[in-house]
């Protein structure tokens, strides 16, 4: 088939090649078929462009309120604010659909109905190709290390992201401002200081100014506009939330939230039934004392930093297919780190880059039992990898499946 496409002519009848998110079209190369197809002048596509260009019909004249969608991109914690948005939607009875990156794919989900919000998990594949990106609301959590081979570097992955707010021009833009790149897009989005078409959210520091801000600090998320508060909530106890990163997403799925007209309590009353989603700071156990936290989603090193923070007096499981750029960035918030029982295949070498007490195991079902043994009341055995799956797994739900399935079979 590939080879048939790539012949002289194959393309003279095609109006538009639609390829998979994982197909190369450009870096590290382009795939033949793509490259063929560019070289005879058909526009090439992904189902996300051909979702957005599909969207509206004529049925919405007759509709009181238009259907709306809610893209949310970034490097870390997508789809757990995409969930929660989802959810907070659910709690309030709005119409709603997920899809995306997570549930459904975009062309298989239900035509929308009256006043329904479509929340879209796009990844950094999906945006750089699609033709067309036009969501109501668009958020931008944060931007970390990660795809750089297919995005050739860090400027052509924030260049992928980008394009969900520079191609469309969503009517109110949700931007994480804890990074130079989210800094520089809320910059490039907003007229002026007061412009509320950019939400900046936060959870390094107090936000001020006479715009709309919403962080998170010492637990405590906080909504300002116009230099005034608006809202205050109380995450920490909010138990499908924990640590910073989450306390991040919640702040991003609450500024959604808030631009679709929620209001800030029944937004808090959602938080307090969320259950979390499966691989990310999931607590499966707790047993004799000892809480067992599944986080196998965390496949780069600034995913896992921030599990790490999450949580005191940690027996760190970790280790897999290692992405670039080194460790370093987790050694600097090891503090709470008791152990690292390291697995995959190279382990031993993971583990010398580890600046706390390690013990290779190889195995899930070794590291699993040498982290029960030196366990104590008080600990918490966390997976969390900080690398991709592959080396051992077909995906990181394979490898969080296993922890749960070796936990269980011990406790």
């Amino acid at each position: 088939m590939c080879e048939s496409l790539t012949k002289q002519g194959a393309f003279d009848d095609l109006a538009r090649l639609i390829v998979s998110p994982g197909i190369p079209h450009l870096y590290p190369v382009p795939n033949p078929v793509v490259a063929a197809a560019l070289s005879a002048g058909v526009p090439v596509d992904n189902d996300i462009g051909l979702f957005f260009q599909s969207f509206a019909t004529e049925e919405w004249s007759g509709f009181d309120i238009a259907p709306r969608v809610v893209a949310v991109t970034g490097s870390n914690g997508k789809s757990t604010t995409s969930a929660l948005i989802h959810h907070i939607l659910e709690h309030v009875n709005r119409p709603c659909q997920l899809a995306g990156n997570i549930g459904r794919g975009v062309l298989d989900i239900d035509p929308p109905i009256d006043g329904e919000v479509v929340v879209l998990e796009l990844s950094s594949y999906q945006t750089d190709l699609a033709r067309s990106l036009t969501p109501d609301v668009a958020v931008f959590t944060n931007l970390s290390s990660d795809h750089l081979d297919r995005h050739h570097g860090m400027g052509g992955y924030f260049a992928a992201k980008r394009r969900l707010f520079a191609e469309g021009g969503p009517d109110r833009a949700v931007i994480g401002v804890d990074e130079d790149e989210g800094r520089f897009l809320a910059g490039q989005l907003a007229e002026g200081p007061a412009d509320d078409r950019v939400i900046r959210i936060s959870v390094d520091r107090k936000l001020t100014g006479p715009g709309w801000q919403v962080f998170a600090r010492k637990g405590f998320l906080s909504e300002y506009r116009k230099g005034k508060q608006a809202a205050s909530i109380d995450l920490r106890a909010v138990a499908g939330l924990p640590g910073a990163h989450n306390h991040q997403n919640a702040c991003a799925a609450y500024a959604a939230c808030r631009a679709l007209g929620l209001a800030p309590k029944v937004i808090e009353a959602a938080f307090h039934s969320f259950g979390g989603l499966p691989h990310r700071s999931q607590t499966i156990a707790d047993a004799a004392g000892v809480r067992y936290v599944n986080d196998s989603k965390a496949t780069n090193v600034d995913s896992a930093a921030k599990a790490l923070q999450a949580f005191k007096r940690v027996r760190w499981i970790c280790g897999g297919l290692q992405k670039e750029g080194g460790l370093d960035a987790l050694n600097a918030v090891s503090g709470d780190v008791l152990k690292a029982y390291v697995i995959g295949r190279e382990a031993a070498n993971f583990a010398m880059q580890l600046s706390v007490q390690t013990q290779v195991c190889g195995t899930m079902a070794e590291a699993v039992a040498a982290a029960i043994a030196d366990a104590e009341e008080g600990d918490v055995v966390l997976l969390a990898p900080a690398a991709a799956s592959f080396d051992q797994y077909d995906s990181f739900e394979r490898r969080g499946d296993d922890f749960v399935a070796e936990v269980t079979a011990r406790i």
